[in-house]
């Protein structure tokens, strides 16, 4: 018992990186906030990661028989193939999305369209490209698309 007392920390991380790829597919993706920026999931997979690195160290320690180093490296080096797996899967993959055909290119006049504004208000493109501001009738329209919750 006292031999394997030191793989605690490989596999907590191990674990942790477990339940951080799990909650991606199961829980975060459905909430726009954590679904485009993962930073649950990373902020569970950095825990992982120290926890790993704690668990190397102990396991390579000089007094660990050489069977129980080796079973610590291949776990430890499972658990950050995992890791890179869900790196690449979100941040490097994601930019490779197909861009939506119907969607307004840059540049393209929007069609009009309406909406409510942050305090409820309905508003129309046509309204806002008539409405002086400033003195002014504005040349166009900044329209943002944010993918808060809220």
């Amino acid at each position: 018992m006292q031999a394997h007392s030191g793989h605690w920390p490989i596999w907590a991380g191990f674990l942790l990186r477990w339940m951080a790829l799990l909650s991606s597919c199961l829980i975060f993706v459905w909430f726009p906030v954590t679904r485009d920026v993962p930073c649950a999931n990373l902020l569970l997979l950095g825990i992982a990661a120290a926890l790993v690195l704690m668990g190397v160290r102990r396991a390579c320690a000089p007094e660990r028989p050489r069977r129980a180093t080796s079973a610590g490296v291949a776990l430890a080096t499972l658990s950050v193939a995992m890791c890179g797996g869900f790196v690449c899967a979100t941040v490097m993959l994601a930019r490779r999305l197909l861009a939506s055909h119907r969607a307004p290119q840059m540049g393209q006049k929007a069609p009009d369209f309406r909406l409510s504004e942050t305090h409820g208000t309905p508003v129309s493109l046509a309204e806002l490209l008539a409405a002086p501001v400033k003195g002014r009738v504005p040349k166009g329209v900044l329209l943002v698309f944010y993918a808060g919750a809220w």
